[in-house]
């Protein structure tokens, strides 16, 4: 049974927030503030305690599973693995038992996998960001490749061919072209954190979403996915806005001021910085964005919004530039011909990792085996860029997209690169594509599709 008072959190002064009522030696509840009435702690922990875990001795483990968690099988009962890999044999603490399936977390490490390797960021294990980062790169690609099989053999029923190894990418750090923090003023203390006994008077933060926790976030100091000057600026953010006392927000009662910051990069070297905020102060804001627009003048795109929602979704905002213009543009080369180009806002979806997209994309051409007479439908086409990469080596390219938005950036996407041989759509493809239809834009001869399980179902 658990217990919980609503009380004032002496820590930052708010009023209720919820506590689990416990002594001061439990450690149960280790992200809560521990003590609230003295006088009957010993009594309600006695009735918290719950039945001692497990261990379970030299579990060798098997697989891995989505989500970065290992596998391995113990008289017939799956056992998910927190902190494990592939090879490694453990003593393993078991946290949740089921039936079918139990769970739990690595407490000794017997005999390492030959497959570790150290991971790189001195954050891993807290954020959850980066989970096979103690995984050598080879061994991700190889179960990368067998989970997909597992989903497409066993939950989908389909019989595959060989499937082919999976591509690696060229860089596995610094990759990726789009990161979105959150502000917080409940910062996730780690273990670590609270086992050195201080007082934290300071609990702002600016990084991810602890896994399954919406109203706590990590502290980022370094993060190895987004190339220069992404640290940079969100570090010099966090320190500006402490400096400046400028309130971060509050994700539980929903008050506050500084909420998300999104940062979008290009392989050209442009810039965007989209700061969200609760409500409109100008001076504070002109200042923030003035100051950071001094320090990092490469920005090329400086945008902010307005967010009064209970949500962080800024599809329904309004955009507005301080500095630069209102988009950045990323290029894809194309074989034969000059670079495609892409226009790239702050609501604009495209492929996190530029380079593979490339990969991707020359993929896709190469399985299409297209001669130039070809019509080609793109379903759930996007902004474009699989119709606009093929649209050059076919006689025609229809897109279609659920997305209004992204119609309209497929649409200024094919007139900026001069392509005309393509028409978008948009609509729920299960109520577009139809036999009007194909009436309309006649049979094709090559179709490309998300994977999307709904869209894809059997008729």
């Amino acid at each position: 049974m658990i217990f919980y008072r609503y009380a004032r959190d002496e820590r930052n002064g708010s009023v209720g927030t919820r506590f689990h009522i416990c002594c001061n030696s439990c450690q149960l509840h280790e992200d809560r503030i521990p003590v609230i009435n003295q006088e009957y702690a010993p009594f309600l922990c006695a009735r918290m305690t719950k039945k001692p875990n497990q261990v379970w001795e030299n579990i060798t483990v098997t697989g891995w599973g989505a989500k970065g968690v290992a596998l391995a099988k113990v008289d017939g009962l799956v056992l998910f693995i927190t902190g494990a890999v592939p090879g490694d044999v453990a003593d393993v603490l078991v946290t949740r038992k089921k039936k079918s399936f139990a769970e739990g977390r690595v407490q000794r490490m017997i005999t390492p996998s030959p497959h570790r390797t150290e991971p790189f960021c001195k954050h891993f294990g807290t954020c959850g960001g980066c989970k096979w980062q103690d995984l050598a790169y080879p061994m991700q690609l190889h179960f990368k490749r067998q989970e997909a099989i597992d989903a497409l053999e066993r939950i989908g029923g389909l019989e595959l061919p060989d499937v082919p190894a999976t591509l690696a990418s060229g860089e596995t750090r610094y990759y990726r072209n789009k990161l979105e923090y959150t502000f917080s003023n409940a910062r996730w203390f780690s273990s670590a954190d609270l086992a050195m006994g201080e007082e934290f008077v300071d609990r702002n933060a600016l990084g991810y979403h602890i896994p399954g926790r919406f109203d706590k976030v990590f502290d980022c100091e370094e993060c190895f996915l987004q190339p220069a000057p992404s640290d940079a600026i969100r570090n010099f953010i966090r320190s500006y806005a402490k400096e400046h006392k400028l309130g971060f927000y509050d994700i539980r009662n929903h008050e506050g001021w500084l909420r998300t910051l999104t940062i979008r990069t290009t392989t050209t070297g442009e810039i965007m910085v989209l700061l969200a905020i609760g409500h409109e102060d100008v001076e504070p804001r002109e200042a923030l964005l003035n100051a950071l627009l001094e320090t990092f003048p490469s920005i090329t795109s400086l945008m902010w919004c307005i967010n009064p929602k209970k949500n962080d979704t800024i599809w329904d905002l309004e955009m507005n530039v301080f500095h630069g213009k209102d988009h950045i543009t990323e290029e894809l080369r194309d074989a034969g011909h000059a670079n495609l180009r892409f226009r790239i806002g702050p609501k604009s979806f495209f492929q996190t990792n530029p380079e593979q997209t490339q990969t991707l994309y020359e993929k896709v051409r190469e399985l299409a085996r297209l001669k130039g007479d070809e019509l080609v439908y793109d379903l759930y086409c996007g902004a474009g860029s699989i119709s606009l990469f093929l649209a050059r080596h076919c006689k025609r390219v229809i897109g279609a997209e659920i997305v209004p938005e992204a119609i309209i950036d497929a649409k200024a996407n094919a007139e900026l690169n001069g392509i005309g041989n393509t028409a978008f759509e948009a609509g729920d493809l299960k109520d577009l594509l139809n036999a009007d239809f194909i009436a309309r834009n006649g049979r094709p001869d090559v179709l490309v599709t998300d994977r999307r399980a709904r869209a894809c179902t059997r008729t």
